[in-house]
């Protein structure tokens, strides 16, 4: 018989579905699925104040808990074994999951478990047990969005020019779960065997997707002004699977504060190598994130740090109502003017450089 607890990984939930499905079928073989099958969604945290009465409430996941070791612990009926699949396992609490990691200590025979990430993490107590009982795991082959855009055009068989492929990359950001079905559109409208360019994608791309922060930074060391409004304007509104909500400014806020912190610990002449940078920034931080944030040091300089600082500064204060200035322009206005100052303390050292 198969492993009676599996683990489906994975940050996308629409990328962990094929796997969920497969996996299932896997176990299930020639028996039918409406009789062996049992889905239990973990309803999702409701917020710090966890009303009961509220539908993602604690309540609701007691609940929820009792359908999965109802199932679990009830015998097949015509199948050789029952799947009991539940989605979302990450939003249970330590003392929700309690009784799962309990039914683990002595399974019934005939159930396979299917567990499958998302909603959060995973409490400790259950990740350890799933170890204990040596848990199948499994995930997708991929979550980069160029690997499932390949994967996808090759069992679709379809082909995108280079173009084509770096367009809906940078599209679709990390909302890679979206590539598998932009592919099946494309096959259906042009057919097996063709080859697709840029110019044939406009129609068929839809909303973009959201992009990760270090892009925000990335374009302001640049000193691309244009370029960091266009991926600020990404994450004020795309959305993904994994992130159902964009960035608020203030979360945005607290990414470039970390980030120009980070730079004002390395202003210091004494550090003066990637091993420095990584020492000064308490040896938590890989090499290349470190020698970057050295590189701007160096080239902001103590008085460019300054200078950001202020800019911050500001703009948490608009934010927080001081100027009545919509949130929006307040962070436009202060990504511009990050930008700009990396581009004036560049475009200073190379005239001087000269």
């Amino acid at each position: 018989m198969t492993a009676a607890v599996h683990l489906v990984r994975g940050s996308d939930p629409l990328l962990r579905g094929p796997v969920v499905e497969d996996l299932v079928a896997a176990i299930l073989g020639a028996d039918d699925a409406t009789l062996a099958r049992e889905d239990v969604t973990i309803p999702g945290r409701a917020g710090a104040s966890d009303d009961p009465d509220a539908a993602g409430g604690a309540e609701a996941r007691e609940a929820a808990v009792g359908a999965v070791l109802h199932a679990a612990t009830s015998p097949p009926f015509m199948t050789a074994c029952r799947v009991v699949v539940v989605h979302d396992v990450g939003a249970l609490s330590a003392a929700e999951a309690e009784p799962i990691v309990r039914f683990l200590d002595d399974p019934l025979d005939t159930t396979v478990l299917v567990l499958v990430a998302g909603g959060g993490t995973i409490p400790p107590a259950l990740t350890k047990k799933l170890k204990e009982v040596r848990a199948e795991e499994h995930a997708p082959d991929s979550e980069k969005t160029v690997d499932v855009l390949r994967a996808a055009a090759h069992d679709a068989g379809i082909t995108l020019d280079a173009d084509a492929a770096r367009t809906v990359a940078a599209h679709y950001g990390d909302d890679a779960g979206r590539v598998t079905s932009l592919v099946t559109v494309l096959a259906s409208a042009f057919g097996p065997g063709a080859r697709v360019s840029a110019s044939d994608l406009a129609p068929y791309l839809g909303e973009a997707g959201a992009l990760p922060s270090y892009q925000l930074t990335n374009a302001i060391e640049e000193g691309d002004p244009a370029g960091a409004l266009v991926v600020l304007q990404r994450l004020l509104t795309a959305t993904t699977a994994q992130q159902p909500r964009p960035m608020h400014p203030l979360q945005l806020m607290g990414v470039l504060n970390g980030y120009y912190r980070r730079i004002l610990r390395l202003d210091d002449p004494a550090v003066r190598s990637s091993a420095d940078a990584v020492a000064a920034l308490g040896g938590k931080v890989k090499e290349f994130p470190a020698r970057k944030a050295l590189a701007q040091a160096r080239v902001l300089g103590t008085d460019g740090i300054r200078q950001a600082f202020d800019a911050l500064f500001q703009a948490d204060l608009d934010l927080k109502g001081a100027r009545a200035i919509p949130e929006d322009a307040v962070m436009q206005v202060l990504v511009v003017r990050l930008a700009r100052l990396s581009a004036r303390r560049v475009g200073g050292r190379r005239s001087r450089s000269r």
